[in-house]
């Protein structure tokens, strides 16, 4: 194994433990579009699933079966019918979608039992279970159009689900219900995640979609100034919801989106749209910063605060990769525990991404900012702007005229945001008795008034 690959390895997993350690004992509800098994991504989504899996989530997967069924509907000679965006479901759609949730099931199943050397199931076990756990009534005739087997999640079985889940199995769904008589219904696949996550107030509802996620300007096309936006606070979802037109197809822009709405307003704590034609697109969405498709939270999970001593080892794990490279001069936990309440941080989804401390010398009316620190995963993305205008508004309001930071590597930065170098003798006298010359420390000062 190359020495590359173990340097970039090592960190980038150091990275991802906070995630590891917040998801476990989640439940996640995951909705599969049927067009992701049918463009063959199956395999790799199963090994992903099986990964979060063993990492302690509990998954609940539904699948659809969209284009299964209109491939069966067509060599049958028979033409898909849809209204309302929803499938009007007569006895030859009906037999054909049994036929596909069964294929699916098989399919499905398999690609969670192997277990190759050298392939990442290999070693695993899922224990794939399905069932009776949606009862179903009649979508019946709306608009004088009669839906006929097409049907709406009257009840979920939650306890079932959930003893399923404690057990350690993974919980495979189909669009499928039954009513009390035992007749069954045609189901949309994005109805039942979206139910299941609200009755079991799951931790997480992921559509794995033909779409992206939802875009800054969502009704204009793809570019370099319309990326995906990846946190779409509920309210704004709302917003834009009622701004566009009922959807019709799974690529309207609405169409997940007023899923994860219902989902966010009835207690699931964060919606995401997700696409499957990136491999790896689950991995990247729940264990990494800013993940890759669009996530609906009912709040902005970005906060920028003064840290507590609950937050001591956060910064420790944050600043002690630039400690070892040289950065950071070495701060131990004692140091950090006595100094917390001089510390500001950038918290996203419980973990921090960027710090730095402000050590006030009142009668030189200046203020010293140190260890500041912002994570490799979000750089460049304005965390150390933000910690450095909430260290200034705490230096105002001491009543400093200055702040001032001691640096060996990154002159550049400060001296883009005001700051000038000034001589070592220029540190107020408690400041310069500390102060290490053999390291050779640039001084940069910065005037506040």
């Amino acid at each position: 194994m190359s020495a590359i690959f173990n340097f970039t390895f090592v960190p980038w997993f150091r990275s991802v433990a906070p995630y590891i350690h917040m998801h476990r004992g989640k439940t996640f509800v995951v909705g599969m579009a049927g067009e992701a098994i049918a463009a063959g991504k199956l395999p790799h989504i199963a090994q992903d699933l099986a990964l979060i899996q063993s990492m302690g989530v509990k998954v609940v997967l539904v699948y659809g079966f969209r284009p299964q069924v209109n491939e069966q509907l067509k060599a049958k000679g028979h033409e898909a019918r849809y209204s309302h965006g929803m499938r009007i479901t007569d006895e030859v759609a009906l037999d054909s979608a049994q036929e596909a949730a069964g294929q699916l099931r098989y399919e499905i199943e398999a690609a969670f039992s192997q277990g190759l050397p050298n392939t990442p199931m290999a070693g695993s076990t899922v224990r794939v279970i399905s069932g009776n756990f949606i009862t179903a009534r009649p979508v019946g005739v709306v608009d004088g159009v009669d839906f006929r087997h097409s049907g709406l999640v009257r009840k979920v079985d939650v306890a079932g689900i959930k003893r399923t889940i404690d057990l350690g199995a993974m919980v495979l769904l189909s669009p499928f219900g039954f009513s009390p008589t035992g007749e069954a219904f045609n189901l949309a696949m994005e109805e039942v995640a979206t139910s299941v996550a609200v009755a079991l107030q799951a931790d997480k509802l992921i559509f794995l979609t033909e779409i992206p996620g939802m875009r800054i300007k969502p009704l204009e096309p793809e570019g370099e100034d319309n990326p995906i936006d990846t946190e779409l606070p509920l309210a704004a979802a709302r917003r834009l919801l009622a701004s566009l037109s009922p959807p019709q197809n799974p690529t309207d822009t609405a169409f997940y989106l007023q899923h994860c709405v219902k989902a966010c307003e009835s207690g699931v704590e964060r919606s995401h749209i997700i696409p499957f034609a990136v491999d790896g697109s689950l991995l990247l969405e729940i264990y990494v910063h800013d993940g890759i498709g669009t996530m609906v939270v009912d709040e902005k999970l970005e906060e920028l605060r003064e840290a507590t001593a609950d937050d001591v080892g956060g910064i420790l794990q944050l600043i002690e990769p630039f400690e070892k490279d040289g950065t950071l001069v070495k701060r131990d936990r004692t140091e950090i525990e006595r100094d917390i309440a001089n510390y500001t941080i950038v918290e996203h989804d419980g973990v921090i991404f960027a710090c730095a401390a402000l050590y006030p010398y009142p009668e030189a009316r200046t203020g010293e900012m140190a260890a500041l620190t912002v994570s490799p995963q979000s750089q460049g993305q304005g965390d150390g702007e933000k910690i450095l205008r909430r260290v200034e508004q705490r230096a105002r309001a001491m009543g400093l005229e200055s702040i001032f930071v001691l640096t060996t590597r990154t002159m550049h930065w400060f001296l883009k945001r005001g700051f000038v170098q000034v001589d070592p003798e220029w540190l107020p006298e408690a400041r310069k008795r500390k102060y290490n010359w053999d390291r050779r420390s640039m001084v940069f000062v910065k005037k506040l008034v």
